[in-house]
């Protein structure tokens, strides 16, 4: 069986929290991981109120030093403190980040009592970040005012499950049913060969799940992100403003809805919003004129990968 692999959104407005939307936050779960892309001002409020347990979390991975996506991280770092935790923390950012952050706690005279770990990100090229048993995380370069990174959870393959009725009898040894389940070929000393398409079941289809958090529109992502099977991509602007989105190295709705269709992706989901719009219907709109199904992302929502 697939272990949980989804995504709840905490926040998904830009540079001010108006209209009951927060700064950029996310969770992604894969089985007992608990990810946290970006951490807005707020996002501690919102993870109370939508039950998101913090404590699980145990990496942490900001796009770029833009307030409306990392402001809230020294809150949730000191509450971590509070709380006496002591397990490791590992952070992903750009050139700065630990900077910020070492600075806040030395004039705060504060001593934490758990490990952090700080990872520079590369806004220039891709990288891999973490390499865990069934999954890993990229980091990808977006192309904003300042360095920005975006991250690529994706799904690595897991053991194969043996097919019961096809094994009664056999009296497989253990090195047999570790090769099988592994998806290699078994010999045997006497010569009997064990199919992994014959013992055991297909693997499902690998997932991915794709977080642009600022950008300009940028065809070349198509090299990261191809086929993810959910992609969120910042649409801060209408059309109408799209004068606005490229002085600000911003996408509108349908440039995200142009990347998505580039990109071959299974959905789309729309964030990061200008405070100007009050109404979202526009943007979803002028998105599914490039590309379908979307949906306009809503804080506490969780989505399935």
């Amino acid at each position: 069986m697939s272990p949980d692999f989804d995504v709840t959104i905490l926040g998904n407005t830009s540079s001010i929290p108006v209209h009951g939307r927060n700064h950029t936050a996310q969770i992604v779960r894969f089985g007992q991981f608990c990810l946290l892309l970006d951490c807005g001002e707020g996002m501690q409020i919102q993870a109370r109120k939508y039950k998101i347990k913090v404590a699980r979390i145990s990496h942490i991975f900001i796009s770029h030093l833009h307030g409306d996506h990392y402001l809230g991280l020294v809150g949730l770092l000191s509450s971590y403190n509070l709380s006496k935790r002591t397990k490791a923390l590992t952070i992903f950012g750009p050139k700065g980040l630990d900077e910020i952050i070492t600075t806040h706690f030395r004039w705060s005279d504060t001593k934490l009592g758990y490990p952090i770990t700080f990872v520079q990100t590369d806004s220039k090229n891709m990288n891999l970040l973490v390499d865990e048993k069934l999954f890993q995380v990229y980091s990808f370069p977006l192309q904003h005012r300042i360095p920005t990174t975006g991250f690529l959870i994706r799904e690595k393959y897991g053991l194969r499950s043996l097919i019961k009725e096809k094994i009664e009898g056999k009296e497989l040894s253990i090195a047999a049913i570790k090769s099988l389940r592994a998806g290699i070929d078994y010999y045997s000393q006497e010569g009997e060969i064990f199919k992994v398409k014959e013992f055991t079941y297909p693997l499902p289809p690998l997932r991915a799940y794709a977080f642009c958090s600022d950008t300009k529109f940028d065809p070349g992502l198509k090299e990261y992100i191809s086929k993810v099977d959910l992609l969120y991509h910042e649409s801060t602007f209408l059309e109408q403003d799209r004068d606005r989105a490229e002085l600000t190295f911003h996408s509108t709705a349908k440039e995200a809805g142009q990347i998505a269709k580039l990109c071959g992706v299974k959905k789309l989901l729309l964030g990061h919003f200008s405070s100007r719009y009050a109404n979202l219907d526009p943007m979803l709109a002028e998105a599914e004129i490039e590309f379908k199904p979307i949906e306009i992302s809503e804080e506490g929502q969780t989505y399935q990968i």
